[in-house]
This record gives structure tokens, C-alpha cells and sequence, in this order.
């Protein structure tokens, strides 16, 4: 039998998910985001309606949506005949890719195949589609993975532990911020959509309402903005920039770590954001100096320094915490309607171009309809502060805003990265404030509690 539709006073929407990068992800303090589950959410909302979650592994996925106590399932799925289970219309589409070490000698053919051994996610449709694969394919061998995640795999492949991966396409521009040396060969299948399914009895009204949804979603700019919001970043850096990022974590990070500590205690802000502007700002370089006289690890221009009171620019910890506070006055000024994370992206273009600057770019969106509290509208508008036609017009003149788009969708990278391979400052101890020199000796430096 179908759920009951869901109402505000009685029933939530039971959305049947899973994790993963394309889904949905829990960040170090428990909170979630991604695609799928924003998608979900924005449905509800029309609805009226709470959402109940119901998070399954992957390899029981398919018990689950043949008990069909859900009212819909959003876990990058596609239709399967078999299944008998009602979908909406595609929301994107997709095929299955086999990826490589870049090292190893790139498969071309299907055939090639015979003999290998691939690795996939168990119960993924990678896993399905291989299997199909094996049946014509000699000594093909498929193992299912039911440890970690998918970039997890990744990394293992990128370190040469397995050989073959087979994975979503659309992974690869995210995967390569963590595995540079990936790469992907051989298509495993045709162009699949992706759907929510909507079980094998679905409430047609819900049925009727999600449909309508998919379809508005796709026309109204909604849905490019989520992707925007996620994606929109990761075809920024080349094989060249992940890898010198990656040693320099390694290298450079550790005797800077400390400072982009004490930052996030004194600011609020996550250290490895912090880590992540710095690192576009100067390559860590503490002594960095450039033409137009911005100085130091943080890149402060001298009226900065002189607002931040900063006695000296090249000293790493004076720049860095208050390259910190400055990013939290620049989002305090964005206007109330600006939400994260649009607000610190905004305010990451603001740190580059300068406030008065993106001022003007706020004034010129509002005057051609677009939205200046989206980040998704202002890296259109932020460039045209290039072009005379608008700066001509403007009191604060020309601007390089392009430049910013870039320095932010840049950042964006950076943090996933250290995101994916620093953990979070969860707490600070009273030793630990010691050591990264919390108790007094420099300008503003008092412990937020």
C-alpha cells in the first residue's frame, strides 16, 4: 500500500536516500548537504512538509525499494525494468565510466577487459552493469567494495592499490580535485537517466506533484544553481595545481597549521577556509609581494592592515588572523537575504575586487534583474565590471572581476581538498592554546568562547 500523502499537521515525506558525493554528505559537526538531499528538501518546502530521511547502504538499496514504505527514493538512481517501480521524468543523465591510474596503459576496447579485475561499489549500478559485462567478457573479474566510499576506492586507485574502477561519470571533475593522477578510458554503458523512483504503488497525487516539480526545476533555473552550488567549481584547477596543492600540504601546511588554528578559534571560520584563501592568495608564501604593494600570507593591502591593526604584514600569524576577521566583516556587511554558503563566496570576491568594487557589481545586478545575494548570479555580473560600458558609469571605476570569480571558485577547490585530507578543530584544549599561542601577545588575539 501506498503512504498517505504527506500533509503539514500529519505525515512527513519519507524520502529513501544514500550517501555519497552526488547525494548527500554529513560535514564534521553532523550537518548535511548535497544534490540530492537539497533537491528533496526543496520539494518539501512546495509541499508544505517536513522530510524523514531514511539513509540506506548502497548494496541494500534495492531491498528497500522493493518494500515500497517511501514516498520517494533519491540516491542517484536510475529505472530499471525489472523493478517495476515508477520514476519521474529525468532530472540528469549519466553513463558509467571504467577510470585508470594515468600511469597504466589505457583500455580502449571492452575486450580488453578479459582478464582484469574491476572494482566498483557494492550494489551500484556499476556493479550491475559489470556484471552484465562478465557474462560475455572471459575472465573478467568484479569485486564489490563495501568499505568506505567511492573517492575512497578513487584513492586507492590513485595509489596503485587496485587497478581498475568503474564509477559515474559525472564523479570525475570531483574526484580529480582528490586523485590527480585519475583518469577515465572505456565507457561500461549507454546514457542513463537519473530519477527519483517513486515506488512500485506510488500516491498518484505525490506521483503527480514530484513530476511537475522535476519539470519546473529544470525551467526556472533551479536546479542549475544546485549544481552551481556543488560542481560549479571543480573544472577550475588542472592535474598541475592538485598535485603541487597536495605536496604542499605535506610540506609548507604543517608549520602553519597553528596559526590557521588559532584563526578559526578567534573568528569562527573553519581553518582549513582560511588555509584555503591563503593558499590562493600567496602559495603560503609568508614573505609574498606583489606589484600593486598587498603583502604577506594573506595578501593585506596596507589600509587592511592598518583597519585589521596589523604591526607587521609578514608576519604569518598577524596576517592570517586578521585575513580571517576581515573575511567576517566583509560577510557581515552582505546583505541579510545573502545565505551561506553564498555569503562567504560573496564575501571571498569582496576580499579580491574590494568592497567598494563589489558594491558596484551588486549595483549593476539589481539592474539587470539578477539576484545580488546569489553567488550563482554574481559570477556572471562581477565580470562585467571589465567592460566600459558598465565601469564607465561607475564612481569606483574598473575593476578586474573576473579575477574574483576565479580567486573564489579557486578557494572552493582548495577547501574541498583540505577538507578531504585535514580533519576539522573540533575543540581546543588549554594545552592546545598554548601551543598555538592563544594567551596574549598580539593585537585582537583573545580566545572566542
Amino acid at each position: 500500500m501506498p503512504l498517505p500523502f504527506p500533509t503539514p499537521a500529519q505525515h512527513d515525506l519519507v524520502v529513501l536516500t544514500n550517501s555519497g558525493p552526488l547525494t548527500r554528505v554529513a560535514d564534521d559537526n553532523g550537518n548535511v548537504n548535497g544534490l540530492e538531499h537539497d533537491l528533496a528538501e526543496a520539494f518539501a518546502r512546495e509541499l508544505g512538509v517536513a522530510v524523514k530521511h531514511v539513509v540506506v547502504p548502497q548494496e541494500e538499496m534495492d531491498t528497500y525499494l522493493a518494500r515500497g514504505n517511501y514516498h520517494l527514493a533519491a540516491g542517484w538512481l536510475s529505472p530499471v525494468a525489472d523493478r517495476q517501480i515508477q520514476a519521474t521524468p529525468p532530472i540528469f543523465q549519466t553513463h558509467d565510466v571504467l577510470a585508470q591510474n594515468d600511469a597504466s596503459l589505457p583500455l580502449t576496447e571492452l575486450g580488453q577487459l578479459s582478464g582484469k579485475t574491476v572494482h566498483a561499489m557494492a550494489g551500484s549500478r556499476q556493479a550491475t552493469n559489470l556484471h552484465r559485462l562478465a557474462k560475455t567478457i572471459p575472465e573478467l573479474t568484479v569485486v564489490e567494495v563495501r568499505e568506505g566510499d567511492i573517492l575512497d576506492l578513487l584513492e586507492s586507485l590513485g595509489n596503485s592499490e587496485v587497478e581498475l574502477v568503474a564509477m559515474d561519470n559525472n564523479l570525475e571533475d570531483i574526484a580529480n580535485q582528490f586523485v590527480p593522477n585519475l583518469r577515465t578510458s572505456l565507457m561500461l554503458s549507454e546514457e542513463q537517466p537519473i530519477v527519483w523512483l517513486l515506488g512500485p504503488h506510488p500516491n498518484p497525487e505525490l506521483a503527480a506533484r514530484a513530476n511537475a516539480f522535476i519539470e519546473r526545476i529544470q525551467l526556472d533555473g533551479t536546479l542549475a544553481k544546485l549544481e552551481d552550488r556543488y560542481f560549479g567549481h571543480v573544472r577550475r584547477l588542472n592535474q598541475a595545481d592538485v598535485i603541487k596543492f597536495l605536496g604542499e600540504i605535506e610540506t609548507t601546511l604543517p608549520d602553519l597549521r597553528k596559526f590557521f588554528y588559532a584563526a578559526e578559534v578567534i573568528s569562527g571560520i573553519d581553518w582549513r577556509l582560511i588555509a584555503a584563501v591563503a593558499y590562493h592568495e600567496s602559495h603560503w608564501d609568508a614573505n609574498a609581494t606583489s606589484p600593486t604593494g598587498v603583502r604577506g600570507i594573506m595578501m593585506l593591502t596596507e589600509e587592511t592592515a592598518d583597519r585589521m591593526k596589523v604591526s607587521n604584514r609578514l608576519n604569518p600569524r598577524e596576517s592570517i588572523v586578521a585575513g580571517a576577521r576581515y573575511i567576517n566583516q566583509l560577510k557581515e556587511m552582505q546583505p541579510d537575504e545573502a545565505r551561506e554558503p553564498d555569503r562567504t563566496w560573496l564575501a571571498l570576491a569582496s576580499y579580491n575586487i574590494g568592497p567598494g568594487h563589489f558594491n558596484a557589481a551588486r549595483t549593476i545586478a539589481r539592474q539587470l534583474g539578477a539576484d545580488p545575494t546569489a553567488w550563482f548570479e554574481m559570477k556572471r555580473i562581477l565580470p562585467l565590471l571589465a567592460k566600459p560600458k558598465y565601469y564607465e558609469r561607475l564612481k569606483s571605476g574598473r575593476a578586474r572581476g573576473g579575477e574574483a570569480v576565479i580567486l573564489v571558485e579557486n578557494i572552493r577547490s582548495y577547501y574541498d581538498i583540505l577538507v578531504r585530507n585535514e580533519p576539522a578543530l573540533q575543540s581546543i584544549s588549554s594545552k592546545m592554546e598554548k601551543m598555538i599561542g592563544l594567551q596574549g601577545d598580539g593585537p585582537g588575539l583573545k580566545l572566542k568562547r
